[in-house]
C-alpha cells in the first residue's frame, strides 16, 4: 500500500517537475539567444569601426609623407635680374621667374637640354609651382645668393607625388592617367640619382590653405581650433556651473524652474545648424562681429555646449549623497559653504567629464561654423581670436569637395588628425574620472 503510494507521489513530483524543467530550459534558452545577439552586436560594431579606421588610416598616413626633389638651383642673374636693376628697384627680386630656376636645375640633373620646350613642358609639371614662394624668400632673405648655385629642396606636383606613392597606376596607357611616359622617365632618373626621395612633411601641419593641394596644410586650422576650443571652456565651463549649482541647489521647486529644465533638455537636442543661424543673427548680422573669426565661432559654440555641460554637472551634483549636506549643515556650514567647500569637489570629476565630452563634440562641428563664415581661404596664422581663420572640421569639409585626387589623402590625413584630439580628449575625461572619482 505504501509502495503504491510512493509510486503515485513519484509519478506526481515527475509530472510536477516535467513542465518545470522545460520552463527553465525556455529561459535559458532565451538568455542564450540574447547573449548571442548582444556578442553579434557588438562584433558588427567593432567591425564597422575597424573598417572606417582602416580606410581613412590607410587613405591618409601617406598625407604626412611628401615626394621631395633636391637638386643645385642656380640663382641665375640672367632669369632674376637681367637688366641689373635690383638696386634701384628691388621689386624685381620679388616678381622674377622663381619656378624656371627649379626647372633648369631639373633639366640639368636629368640631362635635358634647356631648350627642348617639349622636354621643358614636361619638367614643369614635375615641379610644384609653391617653389615660386620658396625660391623668393630664399633670395629675399640673402640677395648675396644671386649669381651662386645652392642646394635646394622643394615640393613635386601633386600628380608626381601621388604617382611616387603608388596612388596612379603607371601600367595603363598613357591616356588614361595624368603622368606621361616621358614624366616617369625623368622621375626614374632623379630617383636613381637620390634627387627624389619621400620625406616627413612637417608643412603638414604648420602650412595655411592652399589651391595646390602638395602645398596645402592643417596649421591655420589648428590655431583656429585652438582658439575656438579656449573661447568654449571660457565660457561655458563657469556659466554652466554656476547655472547647474544655482538649478540644483538654490532655486526653488515650481513651475518656472521645471520649465527651465524642460527647455534646457530640449536645447541639448536641438541640430547644431540652428546654433549657427542664432550666430549668424545675433553675432555677426547685429553686432557686426567679423565673419570667418574664432571669437564667433567660440561664441556659438559655447552656447551649443552649455546644455551639455549645465545637464552633466546637475547629474554630478545630484551624485553626492544627501548625507554629505546634511552633516555640513549639521556642522553649522551655511548653505554657500555646504555647495562651495563640499558638495562641489566631490562633483568636479562628473563636471570635468561632461565639460570634456561638451568640447570634444564642439570641436567635430562642422555645421554652425559653416554659416559664420569659416570657410574662408586662410593662408597666414591668425594671430588673435579676431582674425580671419577656419577650424579642423570645416578644413575637412572643404577638402572634401576638391576635385583633385591628392587633396583626397590630405582630407583622410585631416581626419586623422582630429580623431587623435577627439581619442586624446575622451582618454582625458576617462582619466580624470578615474582619478577623482569617489564611490559611495
Amino acid at each position: 500500500m505504501t509502495d503504491a503510494i510512493l509510486t503515485q507521489g513519484g509519478a506526481s513530483v515527475a509530472a510536477a517537475s516535467g513542465p518545470r524543467d522545460i520552463g527553465i530550459k525556455k529561459r535559458r534558452a532565451a538568455e542564450a539567444r540574447f547573449r548571442a545577439y548582444g556578442v553579434i552586436a557588438i562584433t558588427l560594431g567593432l567591425f564597422f569601426l575597424v573598417m572606417l579606421l582602416v580606410s581613412i588610416v590607410s587613405k591618409g598616413y601617406t598625407s604626412f609623407f611628401q615626394t621631395m626633389i633636391t637638386v643645385p638651383v642656380e640663382f641665375s642673374e640672367k632669369v632674376i635680374d637681367p637688366n641689373n636693376e635690383r638696386a634701384s628697384n628691388p621689386q624685381v627680386l620679388v616678381t622674377a621667374n622663381y619656378p624656371l630656376l627649379a626647372r633648369n636645375a631639373v633639366a640639368k640633373m636629368v640631362g635635358v637640354d634647356t631648350t627642348d620646350r617639349k622636354a621643358m613642358a614636361a619638367i614643369k609639371d614635375i615641379v610644384s609651382d609653391s617653389v615660386r614662394v620658396q625660391l623668393r624668400n630664399v633670395v629675399a632673405a640673402n640677395p648675396q645668393v644671386v649669381g651662386q648655385t645652392v642646394p635646394v629642396t622643394f615640393l613635386a606636383a601633386a600628380d608626381i607625388d601621388s604617382a611616387y606613392k603608388g596612388q596612379i597606376d603607371l601600367t595603363v596607357a598613357e591616356s588614361d592617367r595624368k603622368v606621361k611616359d616621358s614624366q616617369v622617365a625623368i622621375m626614374d632618373k632623379l630617383k636613381a640619382d637620390g634627387a627624389m626621395q619621400l620625406k616627413f612633411n612637417p608643412d603638414f601641419f604648420t602650412t595655411g590653405a592652399s589651391s595646390r593641394p602638395e602645398a596645402a596644410g592643417l596649421g591655420v586650422a589648428i590655431i583656429g581650433s585652438i582658439f575656438t576650443m579656449v573661447i568654449v571652456l571660457a565660457l561655458a565651463l563657469p556659466i554652466g556651473v554656476a547655472a547647474s549649482i544655482y538649478l540644483e541647489e538654490f532655486a526653488p521647486k515650481n513651475r518656472w524652474t521645471d520649465l527651465i529644465e524642460v527647455n534646457i533638455n530640449n536645447l541639448a537636442a536641438v541640430p547644431s545648424i540652428v546654433y549657427g543661424l542664432l550666430g549668424l543673427a545675433i553675432f555677426i548680422n547685429m553686432f557686426g562681429m567679423p565673419r570667418s573669426a574664432s571669437i564667433v565661432g567660440g561664441l556659438v559654440l559655447a552656447l551649443m555646449t552649455l546644455p551639455t555641460i549645465i545637464i552633466a554637472t546637475r547629474a554630478a551634483l545630484k551624485a553626492v549623497p544627501p548625507s554629505i549636506r546634511a552633516a555640513a549643515l549639521g556642522l553649522g556650514a551655511s548653505k554657500m559653504q555646504c555647495v562651495f567647500h563640499h558638495v562641489l569637489p566631490l562633483a568636479m570629476p562628473g563636471i570635468l567629464t561632461g565639460t570634456i565630452i561638451g568640447l570634444a563634440n564642439a570641436l567635430g562641428e562642422t555645421a554652425p561654423l559653416l554659416l559664420i563664415g569659416m570657410v574662408a581661404f586662410v593662408v597666414d596664422f591668425p594671430a588673435t581670436p579676431f582674425d580671419p581663420a577656419t577650424a579642423l572640421p570645416v578644413q575637412i569639409y572643404m577638402w572634401a569637395n576638391e576635385a583633385e585626387r591628392a587633396f583626397v589623402e590630405r582630407t583622410s590625413g585631416a581626419i586623422i588628425i582630429l580623431l587623435i584630439f577627439l581619442i586624446l580628449m575622451n582618454l582625458g575625461a576617462i582619466l580624470l574620472r578615474r582619478r577623482f572619482e569617489r564611490r559611495w
